[in-house]
């Protein structure tokens, strides 16, 4: 482990520092406000960077450069071009240009569009983005890209983003101008992403064909000890987890990601690591790059990194715990209550403003987090339900209630005495911590929990930005004409009271978990979408496209394309895991089972000429035999159901069919085959078992 964090970190990354030390002051200059004004890079500095950047990479020991984007297939795109040209006499020179670092053209029609691009019109462009740091990693230059079509469709997750940051950044603006903040001339998105992962044995993962193909386990019972005594959660780092994260740490800190924490999780084999914030574009860059590169430390040291959101069923999920706030260029942290929120009038502002985005909104909010693996998720074991809801605290509740009733509003206390006189008072936070909320008020920043832990969180960040955007906009039209007047205050107390009045509905602070909520929020009108098949068509519901449309962030071919995609990548992922399913169950755990059962009979055969009864063989056959022949005809339905949803042409109702016939069949072979696996004897299971391979490491 190498000592000097300061020496090593960002290392690789071609950041602020290099930028200082290797380009001339003009052309530094001239980048920096391409940067902050949003115009086109001139070519004549473009080449000049691409020089720089190129000598830079290739003392870092890179050959080649690639443009590295985001594609809607959930993962990370890159193709590798060397630097090598022909020189003089055939000699090889290295060479890069301005052209080949802002452009490349991939074939758009390779990855999912949605109908957007086809085979016979397959051109798309990546175009660098200079807001996010090149770096080199295993020998290649990495160009942080957006990814459009021909015809400028987007077709990757990043240009949302983007375009979402822009418009917030304008509407922010504007808005604090109204509270008599004139110097601030840009407000920039930030998140911190707290990334939950699995640690297992590669030995183990190779055995299970499930896990191999789909980052999920099929298969498993109940071990004898689950998760139950509530001893890992923070618990004394294993020898080799320590050691895998002790070199993650070092190899994110040398690509400049600011990995601050590392700790056990709830659940047996499962850890987190929580960055710094950083603006919101950045932040998806290195998350991005901080999955990667847990997968690839895992191998090094004979592990598994499991990045679904539910590899073991019974057992908590990963998430993504998105933190998001927003901050001004001059230092501002626009979600910092400060010592008295009541007397905070931005912060309240703003904060209603989010209420009533998340109210109107909760249908985008919760699509944001929607995927096949995340289903499994929501709604326990510390993940939240599928109904949006926001959580404030007592303070933060108390301060909007004297907004409504026009009263006073007395201050929380803010010291903890904890009674030992050794110990110091310490201050209390001004909310407490609910693990139950999708959408979390923590101090200073709202905490979005529903985010799976595979996620890119370009989505839930481009939908929250585009949301803030419409809510500021809409509270700067009705405040503007009273900016600087005497009843300005008034004005915003009168129109605060309003919101809450029609929004308060979104506010619980109470157990999301509990049966009694969901009750409650049907009576209060709130959705409820427990699935992505329910949730993904409200995409392009008229409210929804019109605010992407008046930001600039979609248009309606864009977000009718997006739809699709989730919804194919939905059924996709549903009839890999059926079909996987029928290989473990047909090749497998049935034989297998079968097979035990044979030696059982024989057994009992030979018994029986001796003249011996055995009622433990005879009835655990019996009950083997019985589960087999339910496991065949599992196997025989499922195929089938597979079979049918196969054919269905349109795609919500193909993902309909995965959902409510391939989904609920899957779940009885799982129950049957889990039934099976307690009865055999462990020598006789095909497949390791949950105790092997969650207690392993």
């Amino acid at each position: 482990m190498t000592a000097n964090i300061p020496e090593i970190f960002g290392c690789n990354v071609f950041n602020e520092e290099v930028m200082k030390a290797r380009l001339p002051k003009n052309i530094y200059n001239d980048f920096k406000r391409t940067i902050r004004q949003g115009e086109p890079l001139d070519m004549n500095t473009a080449d000049f960077l691409a020089n720089a950047i190129k000598d830079w990479a290739i003392e870092k020991g890179a050959t080649h450069y690639t443009h590295w984007f985001q594609p809607m297939t959930g993962s990370t795109a890159e193709k590798h071009d060397s630097f090598i040209s022909v020189g003089p006499n055939g000699t090889a020179i290295m060479e890069f240009s301005g052209k080949a670092l802002v452009k490349g053209e991939p074939d758009a029609s390779s990855f999912p569009s949605g109908g957007l691009r086809r085979t016979d019109s397959a051109r798309g462009y990546t175009a660098w983005d200079p807001t996010s740091y090149c770096f080199v990693k295993e020998g290649s230059l990495y160009i942080p890209t957006v990814f459009v079509s021909y015809t400028g469709e987007i077709l990757d997750k990043k240009t949302p983003l983007l375009r979402s940051m822009e418009a917030l950044s304008k509407t922010a603006v504007r808005f604090l101008k109204l509270f008599g903040n004139e110097k601030v001339t840009r407000v920039t998105s930030t998140v911190g992403a707290e990334q939950e992962y699995f640690i297992i044995d590669k030995k183990m993962f190779d055995q299970r064909e499930d896990l191999i193909l789909t980052g999920r386990t099929l298969f498993g019972a109940k071990p004898p000890k689950g998760q139950e005594l509530d001893d890992q959660y923070f618990a004394n780092l294993k020898p080799r987890i320590a050691a895998y994260m002790a070199e993650l740490d070092e190899e994110l800190w040398k690509l400049g990601i600011y990995s601050k924490t590392k700790h056990n999780e709830v659940a047996p084999a499962q850890h987190e690591m929580a960055p710094i914030f950083t603006t919101s574009n950045l932040g998806t860059d290195q998350n991005e790059l901080a999955m990667e590169v847990m997968e690839k430390v895992a191998l090094r040291h004979g592990l598994v990194c499991l990045l679904h959101e539910k590899p073991f069923e019974g057992v908590n999920g990963s998430g993504k715990h998105n933190n998001w706030s927003m901050s001004t260029d001059d230092g501002q942290n626009l979600l910092d209550p400060g010592d008295t929120p009541m007397e905070n009038l931005q912060f309240l502002t703003i904060l209603c403003a989010l209420i009533k985005g998340v109210d109107e909104y909760s249908d985008l909010m919760r699509l944001s987090a929607a995927s096949a693996g995340n289903d499994h998720r929501l709604g326990a074991d510390e993940a939240p339900p599928a109904i949006v809801s926001m959580f404030l605290g007592e303070e933060l509740d108390a301060v909007l209630s004297a907004i409504e009733e026009d009263g006073k509003y007395k201050t929380q206390t803010k010291t903890f005495e904890i009674g030992v006189n050794a110990l110091p008072s310490f201050p209390k936070d001004s909310t407490d911590r609910n693990r139950t909320s999708p959408f979390a008020f923590t101090g200073n920043r709202f905490e979005f929990r529903m985010v799976g832990s595979s996620d890119n969180i370009a989505c839930p960040n481009a939908l929250l930005n585009t949301i803030v955007s419409e809510e500021l906009s809409q509270f700067t039209e009705i405040l503007e004409p009273f900016a600087g007047t005497p009843s300005f205050e008034q004005e915003v107390k009168k129109l605060l009271k309003n919101v809450l009045k029609d929004h308060r509905r979104i506010i619980f602070n109470g157990d999301g978990y509990s049966p009694e909520w969901v009750k409650e929020a049907e009576r209060r009108g709130l959705p409820n979408y427990p699935s992505t098949v329910d949730c993904m068509p409200h995409y392009t519901d008229e409210k929804n496209l019109r605010i992407f449309r008046k930001f600039g962030v979609y248009n309606r071919n864009e977000l009718t394309a997006r739809t699709e995609i989730h919804l194919e990548k939905y059924s996709k992922t549903v009839r890999i895991e059926a079909r996987t399913m029928v290989e473990m169950a047909r090749k497998q755990l049935l034989p297998a089972a079968l097979e035990y059962v044979d030696k059982l009979c024989a057994a009992i055969a030979t018994k029986n000429s001796l003249g011996i009864v055995s009622k433990a063989e005879n009835a655990l056959s019996a009950e083997l035999n019985t589960l087999c022949d339910m496991l065949y005809n599992s196997i025989q339905r499922l195929e089938e159901r597979i079979e049918n949803a196969c054919g269905i042409s349109n795609v919500q109702q193909q993902a309909e069919a995965f959902h409510d016939s391939v989904l609920a069949e899957m779940e009885i072979m799982r129950s049957v085959a889990d039934r099976i696996e307690l009865i055999m004897p462990r020598s006789a299971w095909p497949i390791p078992t949950y105790s092997e391979i969650i207690y392993n490491v």
